[in-house]
């Protein structure tokens, strides 16, 4: 049998590819279990490496004006949309979602890029004259330096583009450290960037574990760390990255509730409860994970959501009929099934059980299919643990004010939503519930890129979000400069 070769993958430094002397670790294809690439371990060195070329790119580019440095994003969007496509597969073979899912990941990612095109005007600021006699004051805003983003497996090319865009537009150097598990599709989109033409040390890409990770939140020229993962790790880079006296905003976990009013029109809601719920297997912040069904909404929309669980197609994702692909993986599935179990015994009842996932072909694959359980008590393990797969904690309540006590007692709060026809119940959960993305007969609400990825309590650490005016204070200083001029001294000019 012929050997395969299997790449080993590069660090991205001062505009040059360059192999680590380091440890590697397979990269794993979801779908069918086998090794793809291996990815570099970096020690602290390439990531001091990387920050050294960053400093000394930093003067120029600070220095570029903000109307020229839009013009590498304007290249770099126009690249994207054309290999957009094969990044998508990309996507998909490393980290299972999708074909569908993953060409829509990619176009919310170049939006963020459309958005940061925008600096020109989003980074102005405002000056007010006369605060005194002949004295004027302005404030206005500088560029903070060196900046780095930690991302996580589940958006491997949308998420690095809600901070990469707005950090270079904002005339910092930028950083990348991608998931060691899917660090194929950061490949693929720094080969991008570098026939975007940027000069060298403007952005840099670094593959490793937590001692890169580390040494990025250690390194005193590191100005700012962006995260997005589980809320563990989120406060573990916020305290450590903080305690270095860095800006810091990291995206955390989620269990995310929806609602559902006896009066909601139920094809649709199903519908988009189904996606929200088991598109990319589970795997996302904005994934519905418990369904609260209110009065006679039980029996209208229940047995509707228990069917489109049970008939949704699982498989490889390159399939364009596949509906939902594997999960990360097998560690991940075995914490999938390990929860499920603990709910069981918490006195949960499976009305879909995917637990014994099989795909013919991709036997080999960490496959699981939607699970739904009912929980009489919503305080439970499978109510309040962020299992981030394909499975859903129903319970049946009451009244909307007990739906929406059930969501503000959940230590997490990044998305809630709700099913109505009504602009009454609409307003009151909008109003009340305790989250920071909030959906009104919508299954997932994603903030377009000109808003702030807005997650609440244990969902986000930081004081500044992703996207939006929150990415343009986030990178950037604010300098104050009052201003006097006496006549006397304008007169010897």
């Amino acid at each position: 049998m012929p050997t395969i070769h299997i790449e080993t993958l590069g660090n991205y430094v001062a505009g040059k590819w360059q192999t680590p002397n380091a440890e590697t670790k397979d990269v794993i294809n979801p779908a069918t279990g086998e090794p793809i690439a291996r990815v570099p371990l970096s020690p602290a060195a390439d990531v001091d490496a990387a920050v050294a070329a960053a400093v000394r790119a930093f003067d120029g580019w600070r220095r570029t004006p903000a109307t020229e440095r839009i013009q590498y994003l304007f290249k770099l969007k126009v690249l994207l949309e054309d290999n957009l496509e094969s990044i998508a597969r990309t996507i998909t073979i490393e980290c299972g979602k999708t074909i569908g899912e993953a060409r829509a990941e990619m176009r919310r990612g170049v939006e963020n890029v459309e958005t940061a095109c925008g600096i020109p005007i989003l980074a102005q600021g405002y000056n007010s004259e006369d605060i005194a006699s002949g004295i004027d004051e302005i404030m206005i805003r500088q560029p903070i330096g060196v900046v780095a983003a930690i991302t996580p497996f589940n958006f491997p090319g949308m998420i690095p583009l809600w901070f990469l865009p707005y950090a270079i537009a904002c005339g910092n150097c930028f950083i990348c450290k991608p998931s060691e598990r899917v660090p194929l599709t950061m490949q693929k989109i720094m080969g991008v960037i570098e026939r975007v033409g940027l000069p060298p040390g403007v952005v840099s890409l670094v593959n490793g574990g937590k001692e890169a990770v580390d040494a990025l939140l250690d390194h005193p020229d590191v100005r700012a760390i962006s995260f997005v993962g589980s809320s563990p790790v989120a406060q573990y880079i916020y305290q450590r990255g903080a305690a270095n006296g860095k800006r810091v905003q990291c995206q955390g976990g989620a269990k995310n509730p929806i609602v559902i009013m006896p009066d909601a029109d139920m094809d649709m809601t199903v519908r988009m409860a189904a996606d929200s719920a088991f598109g990319c297997a589970g795997q996302r912040c904005l994934a519905a994970s418990v369904v609260i069904p209110i009065g006679d909404a039980r029996e209208t929309f229940t047995p509707r959501m228990l069917e489109a669980a049970a008939s949704r197609k699982v498989g490889n994702g390159l399939d364009e009929s596949t509906q939902m692909g594997p999960v990360i993986t097998a560690e991940s599935r075995e914490r999938i099934r390990s929860l499920v179990s603990q709910g069981l015994d918490e006195g949960g009842k499976v009305l879909v059980d995917g637990r014994s996932a099989r795909v013919a072909g991709h036997e080999a694959g960490y496959f699981l299919k939607p699970t739904v359980i009912e929980v009489s008590d919503p305080g439970g393990t499978i109510g309040t643990t962020e299992i981030f797969g394909p499975v859903v904690a129903l319970s049946e309540m009451k009244t909307l004010d007990d739906a929406i006590a059930a969501v503000n007692r959940s230590a997490f709060g990044n998305m809630a939503c709700i099913f109505t026809s009504s602009g009454a119940n609409a307003r009151k959960f909008r109003y009340e519930a305790r989250a920071g993305n909030i959906g009104v007969n919508i299954g997932v609400a994603a903030p377009m890129a000109f808003f702030p990825f807005s997650g609440w309590k244990g969902s986000f650490f930081g004081d500044l979000h992703a996207q939006g005016h929150d990415a343009i204070e986030f990178y950037m200083d604010k300098k104050v400069v009052v201003e006097r001029w006496p006549k006397e001294w304008s007169r010897t000019f």
